[in-house]
């Protein structure tokens, strides 16, 4: 995928968040891309980390600054005390409007990860992105024990009912993603 179908993809992912109720700022972004691409296979090759709130990528971060370098995304800053929301720009239509074929292959799956992520606040996708990054990383979807103790291991803060409520609705989710998808993993 080249740098100018992943601007279509991020920008169009930004819409469907905001259509969904997100406040969309930089945390909502890097959860929903770590989840398509992590859940539905959609190869926007971004390498995460796991770092303070959660899975982080700072190559994304770099395309976000790209981004509105380039004028497909702006600032909102709507509310004193908060980040600012991200917000394509018209010239990011003209972008999504050269690249039919790449938004239609991976529509469903931007559509459902905005539905499923959109309404969450900061710490509910800290914790849902951090129990996708356990599940990668202990291998046993079905552990859900296992892997609600790893999630409390790096991250102290979570309580571990929280972390198996983060487990259980991340696992909801991602099968959720994949049948609106139609089982499609996108690599």
């Amino acid at each position: 995928m080249d740098r100018l179908q992943r601007a279509a993809i991020l920008t169009e992912l930004m819409d469907q968040l905001h259509r969904h109720g997100s406040w969309c700022g930089e945390t909502h972004v890097q959860k929903a891309v770590y989840f398509l691409q992590e859940i539905l296979g959609v190869p926007t090759a971004f390498e995460y980390i796991l770092y303070k709130y959660g899975p982080y990528s700072f190559d994304l971060a770099e395309d976000l600054t790209a981004l509105r370098a380039d004028y497909l995304i702006e600032f909102d800053h709507r509310s004193p005390g908060y980040g600012p929301a991200l917000v394509p720009t018209r010239w990011s239509s003209e972008l999504r409007s050269r690249y039919p074929k790449t938004l239609d292959k991976y529509r469903q799956a931007i559509q459902s990860v905005a539905q499923a992520l959109g309404s969450k606040d900061v710490k509910e996708l800290e914790k849902l992105a951090t129990a996708l990054y356990v599940t990668r990383q202990l291998g046993d979807p079905s552990d859900t024990e296992s892997r609600a103790r790893r999630l409390c291991e790096l991250k102290p803060h979570v309580r571990l009912e929280d972390a198996r409520a983060a487990v259980e609705e991340f696992d909801r989710i991602a099968a959720e993603a994949k049948a609106a998808d139609g089982g499609q993993i996108h690599e």
